[in-house]
């Protein structure tokens, strides 16, 4: 059998020799430091209580629809790969799909990051298509039963030194709460606040969602300034918890200033859901703005996340429910949308404001600008359908000109998978070393201060934007 490529040393380096002379000594000034992770999807619960991973299927098939979605477009029933429906064959079968589908992988960042997981943590020692599928499910099912493989010691074999969680406002952070006073635990790990589902009206529990919200924290207060008293309130719980950032995952990146008066207005009708599409618009947008100003009173990165068209296929979503691959991006249109937010809080002092995109045409065009003029505005990494080499070797080039290296996030994992988190900050370093040693190869940069680049780009960046 032949040694994984994911094992080779020069993976995603460039092919010139002497180019990729200077990328390996850049990425050995950096190949070692700990992951900083401001932003991501693992539950905190599985870290505190150190829950082991389940079978093969269910830990790296069924959660991932980066996966599920390519072999599903390429003729299987979604039913046949979700672990855990009524219709789901066993979790060896689901594997033997995800095996026989695993051509379909080449050239994707999946098959990236998977091939670099079986190797590198799962210790397969071969490529998966040269191993039969069952052979391959018994080697990491028995990994996954080990004793030192459980969430607290991989976080540590991983050199993860902060990992922030995505919550919900409601949430009593008891497991964050745990972790940081277990004194065996050497890591962080932080909450953030993800107000979505009680900012958007056409979220189908948002009124719901609202009420739990103002009866838990309004301090007795009651309607819209009940509400907005609330948020404020779980944001300072948030903060008193060791959360550095709010995150919204909006359809748009809207912002709109209201009047008191008006607001309130647009409260009320959608509480006696008598809201319009354009009211639902107006009031999530204003809630953005209404976002930032709290983020610059209680010091919270104000994070965006725009861009994607959610539950894009009906029938999928009515059997199946969200995150299962149909989520699809479109165009958004930053410059117009933020605006009347910098005009307040483009310069106040210490707000941070991360702007992400799934659109990478506004990259060069849009966000790059808006962080080489706002000190407030740093531009996020390549997410979701973007973090792939390539995509990112096109960020990278398209925001640098501008704005140069320091106005960036810094990488960004945004996963749920835990065992993909080394994976994805490797190929961010292997990437970044990549493109500045093309540009000392071009004699745009001196190798000297290359060096001094990447250790700012892979660590001292998410430091500085997400304050740590």
């Amino acid at each position: 059998m032949s040694q994984s490529i994911a094992a080779h040393p020069d993976r995603l380096l460039p092919a010139d020799p002497g180019t990729r002379s200077i990328a390996r000594s850049l990425l050995e000034r950096v190949q070692d430091l700990p992951i900083i992770s401001p932003h991501g999807h693992v539950d905190a619960a599985v870290i505190e209580q150190n829950t082991p991973f389940p079978d093969p299927a269910a830990l790296l098939v069924s959660p991932d629809h980066y996966v599920t979605r390519l072999i599903h477009a390429n003729g299987v029933p979604m039913d046949q790969l979700l672990a855990g429906t009524a219709s789901a064959p066993e979790s060896r079968h689901i594997w033997r799909t995800f095996v026989e589908a695993w051509p379909l992988f080449e050239g994707t960042a999946s098959g990236y990051w998977l091939r670099t997981q079986f190797d590198n943590v799962f210790k397969l020692g071969a490529d998966l298509s040269e191993l039969p599928a069952d052979a391959s499910y018994d080697a990491i099912a028995a990994k996954l039963v080990e004793p030192d493989f459980r969430p607290r010691q991989l976080f540590k074999d991983f050199n993860i030194e902060v990992l922030a969680t995505t919550d919900d406002p409601l949430d009593n952070l008891a497991s964050h709460k745990a972790l940081s006073e277990d004194p065996s635990f050497n890591g962080r790990v932080l909450p953030t606040f993800r107000p979505d589902a009680y900012l958007n009206v056409a979220h189908p529990s948002w009124s719901s969602n609202v009420d739990r919200l103002i009866e838990a924290a309004a301090d007795g207060a009651t309607g819209y300034a009940g509400y907005i008293a609330a948020l404020e309130n779980r944001r300072r719980y948030f903060v008193e918890h060791g959360a550095v950032s709010a995150d919204h995952g909006v359809r748009t990146p809207a912002t709109l200033k209201l009047d008191p008066a008006d607001a309130e207005a647009l409260f009320e009708r959608a509480r006696a859901g008598k809201a319009t599409a354009a009211d639902r618009d107006a009031f999530e947008a204003h809630m953005m703005y209404q976002m930032a100003r709290m983020s610059v009173e209680d010091g919270l990165v104000m994070t965006i996340h725009p861009g994607s068209y959610r539950n894009h296929h009906g029938p999928t979503f009515e059997h199946f429910g969200a995150d299962t691959g149909h989520d699809i991006p479109f165009a958004v249109n930053y410059t117009e949308a933020v605006r009347p937010l910098l005009q307040d809080f483009g310069t106040a002092k210490d707000f941070h404001l991360v702007l992400f995109t799934l659109d990478e045409t506004v990259f060069s065009r849009e966000l790059a600008p808006l962080a080489g003029f706002y000190p407030s505005v740093y531009i996020g990494a390549p997410w979701w359908f973007l973090d792939a080499p390539d995509a990112m070797l096109r960020f990278r080039s398209a925001v640098t000109e501008t704005a140069g290296f320091s106005r960036s996030s810094g990488f960004i994992d945004d996963t749920r998978a835990f065992c993909s988190i080394p994976a994805r900050h490797d190929a961010s370093r292997r990437i970044e070393a990549a493109f500045l040693a093309r540009l000392v190869a071009e004699h745009r940069v001196t190798e000297d201060r290359a060096h001094e680049l990447i250790l700012d780009v892979v660590d001292s960046s998410p430091r500085r934007v997400f304050k740590l």
